[in-house]
């Protein structure tokens, strides 16, 4: 599967959101006009941060002095900068670009990557990025550009062609036509002075640059350099869209039965499990919730869910348990086979100083004393004992029992890369995949010598 990319950067952000935020205070369109948005426009030292595409038009550029702008264009519109109203326009336009793939990097206040390999089923990419920019256009009120690429470096290359409002592809064949007639200056990270030097030696565009042997760059530029540009300019790059870790909102942990239980003393070991887990996470992330929820999927795939409210917000494993274990009789009539088992818990909250009850349970502080046991003992965010034992308890026959996988769901997918990354960084012989698990969810599954061993789905 060729990888798929999205770079979406919004055009001459500053001016384009200062112009919604009056446009929508009745006031003229300064996208229209000759304009710029500066740090002070009383004071003539300040420099230009963005200029309208009128203003571009006579010359005015970013980084310019305000008075030499001014004498370009002596009726110029100078506007201040508003930093708390970018933010907000930056957050929305990201909000959006997440909305069709959980996988995003943020690269600057107004620009992003997304990774879309797994979000565009048999659509094409072109149509679901011009859906995107379409969107944010309407909803926001302002334009942006997206690039499209197998990589990062050739979807960033890819936004910036013609301007303002396109989709543009930049495909590993597209290169030749596309990419190689540029000057060497558009390559991603040449500077001023790497393009000087490069100049000098009649290394004028990018296709000349990757046609370059690695070892004569290395005479221009230094060896780390000369490797980069030579990768660069032939459009190999194999950086990962990096997530940024957002707070969740709701935990929750299923088992995935190697054969359907039927017990009641099986579903009640399953909850155990899959609540000291839960409890131990939130733990670890400074939360209690108030809200859990419980469901069972039948051999048939069917499911049945309840969740409830407790009195207050807890982090004890005993309470969480005792409330799943609650709701576990209303949704299984202790007959039908089960082939999975979930807790979860919602309506996190990090207040500490909750008010003690006069109906607290006496054996509150035993639970709290075995939590701290417990979560001693874990070697890593999820509980390893739990998991190892489930995978390699041997059953009364003498055989090691089919493994189990632990499955964890999140709410989105930078949450359930976090929990891949740390599982990965503390057991060095995993590795993981991204991958649609039968279920239809998405999300990456953790091996070991090829062996399932958990899935963190969104």
């Amino acid at each position: 599967m060729r990888r798929v990319i999205f770079h979406i950067d919004v055009n001459s952000a500053f001016l384009s959101w200062s112009a919604v935020k009056l446009v929508r205070e009745g006031k003229p369109d300064l996208r229209l006009v000759p304009s710029v948005v500066s740090g002070d426009p009383n004071d003539r030292r300040s420099i230009v941060t963005a200029a309208s595409m009128p203003a571009k038009k006579l010359g005015i550029k970013t980084a310019q002095p305000v008075s030499m702008a001014l004498r370009t264009c002596p009726g110029l519109i100078i506007v201040r900068g508003d930093w708390a109203w970018y933010k907000q326009c930056s957050e929305a336009f990201t909000s959006i670009c997440r909305s069709y793939s959980p996988v995003l990097q943020k690269f600057s206040i107004d620009e992003c990557f997304i990774d879309m390999t797994s979000f565009t089923g048999k659509r094409d990419p072109v149509a679901i990025a011009t859906e995107l920019k379409n969107r944010i256009r309407t909803e926001l009120g302002f334009t942006v550009n997206i690039g499209i690429g197998p990589n990062k470096l050739l979807a960033k290359m890819a936004s910036d062609f013609e301007k303002p409002d396109k989709v543009h592809t930049l495909w590993q064949e597209e290169i030749a036509e596309k990419m190689w007639p540029l000057g060497v200056r558009d390559l991603l990270w040449v500077g001023r002075r790497t393009e000087e030097r490069l100049v000098a030696y009649g290394i004028n565009t990018i296709g000349d640059l990757a046609r370059l042997s690695p070892a004569s760059l290395a005479r221009l530029v230094g060896q780390r350099a000369a490797r980069q540009l030579h990768d660069s300019s032939n459009g190999i790059d194999d950086s990962p869209v990096e997530t940024d870790y957002q707070e969740a909102k709701s935990y929750s942990a299923e088992r995935t039965f190697a054969k359907d239980i039927s017990t009641a003393r099986e579903l009640d070991r399953a909850l155990f499990n899959v609540a000291c887990i839960v409890a131990h996470r939130i733990r670890r992330d400074n939360f209690k919730a108030s809200c859990v929820s419980v469901f069972v999927k039948h051999s048939d795939f069917s499911v049945v869910q309840r969740q409830g409210q407790m009195a207050r917000p807890t982090d004890v494993t005993a309470l969480i348990l005792n409330e799943a274990r609650r709701l576990a009789g209303t949704v299984w009539d202790g007959v039908t086979p089960l082939r999975q088992v979930g807790l979860g818990v919602s309506k996190l909250t990090h207040e500490t100083d909750l008010q003690l009850s006069l109906f607290e349970d006496p054996q509150i502080e035993y639970y709290r004393q075995w939590d701290r046991e417990y979560d001693a003992l874990a070697e890593r965010p999820e509980d390893s004992r739990v998991s190892a034992f489930q995978r390699q308890a041997p059953s009364p026959g003498g055989r090691k029992k089919e493994p189990e996988v632990l499955t964890f769901r999140y709410g989105s997918g930078e949450e359930a890369l976090a929990a891949v990354k740390r599982a990965v960084r503390e057991h060095r012989t995993w590795k993981f995949t991204r991958r649609t698990f039968p279920d239809g969810s998405d999300g990456f599954e953790l091996c070991e010598n090829g062996n399932p061993v958990e899935r963190h789905c969104v």
